[in-house]
């Protein structure tokens, strides 16, 4: 089940600003960190399913990658959205 409009609107007008802010960076982050967290309920129950493990592997990395970018250019935004989201304990 993937997410719905409603779903994905309100997750960029909490993170993003706006819910037609979809190029934010904070927006596209708490995206990603929502479909990774359902995935990896998919995985607990289906622990053979090798093809979204592989799925689940690049969404953590291009989360990664935004992370590191929002990193270098907003110190004070990243540590208030790692906070917010609940990752990097």
């Amino acid at each position: 089940m993937s997410l719905t409009k409603e779903k994905k609107s309100a997750i960029f007008a909490e993170f993003g600003g706006k819910a037609t802010n979809t190029g934010s960076i904070e927006g596209q982050i708490a995206l990603l960190t929502e479909r990774i967290s359902h995935i990896s309920s998919h995985l607990q129950a289906n622990k053979k399913d090798f093809s979204t493990h592989r799925g689940l592997m690049q969404l953590v990395g291009q989360r990664k990658r935004l992370l590191t970018y929002m990193q270098k250019h907003n110190l004070t935004g990243y540590r208030a959205l790692i906070e917010k989201l609940g990752i990097r304990k």
